[in-house]
């Protein structure tokens, strides 16, 4: 009899790690509203970026995470690239009707490199390494690698009226396993794929709307992507 109940206790820890995973509906069209800022200060080569990214499982009202982020910016000059040292603050919640939440503090490193390909092929290399202060983690570290293209339709250029195509995949690497309390990850983190469709609505403003599949090492999940892009 004793075994049996130490065998049924096993098939019990077996199985509850998965059910937690299969709560969330994979099927189930989730949306991000987001909204993007960067400037200079003036003629130097200092500026700040950031965005804020309402996040949800459904299209609106399950919060998936409210992620507000923002950076100081560096430009060398006769350079092609961005560096931006900065900070984010990131609330998830928990998938369904639950009103569970978590928090994270994120401090981030990037570079961007923007590379124009022929006449009308604007691609962007963004590499960012990101030391991650979550509740109830261990300290965690991660790698991320986004390669990014638009491609203007009705014009060369992305400027006033343009339609362009947005293309991007982003890969993230975890830098460690452990996270403490016997607990793990992969290093593999997650894979963003998306494309969707820009229009300029004037120099330094332009409004985006696609879709994007993510990919992590537990689940898989759609969204309808809406952002607003805005440099002053």
């Amino acid at each position: 009899m004793s075994k049996k109940i130490l065998l049924a206790l096993i098939a019990v820890c077996l199985f509850l790690p998965k059910a937690g995973v299969a709560q969330i509906n994979e099927d189930k069209l989730g949306a991000w509203y987001m909204y993007f800022f960067n400037t200079t200060f003036k003629d130097s080569q200092w500026g700040v970026q950031g965005d804020i990214q309402y996040r949800n499982w459904n299209v609106a009202g399950d919060l998936e995470q409210l992620l507000i982020r923002s950076g100081v910016t560096y430009t060398p000059r006769d350079a092609n690239v961005t560096f931006t040292l900065g900070y984010a603050n990131i609330t998830t919640g928990a998938y369904g009707s639950s009103d569970a939440t978590t928090t994270e503090s994120r401090i981030y490193q990037e570079a961007l490199v923007p590379v124009k390909v022929g006449s009308r092929f604007y691609l962007t290399n963004r590499f960012r390494f990101e030391q991650r202060f979550v509740e109830d983690q261990d300290f965690r570290t991660r790698y991320r690698y986004n390669l990014m293209l638009n491609v203007p339709l009705n014009k060369v250029a992305l400027e006033e009226n343009a339609v362009y195509l947005a293309l991007y995949n982003e890969v993230f690497i975890n830098g460690q396993q452990d996270i403490g309390d016997d607990r793990t990850v992969e290093y593999f983190d997650r894979n963003r794929a998306y494309a969707g469709m820009g229009f300029v609505i004037k120099p330094g403003l332009r409004v985006q709307l696609g879709y994007m599949n993510q990919k992590t090492d537990n689940w898989g999940k759609n969204q309808l992507q809406v952002g607003l892009h805005h440099k002053f």
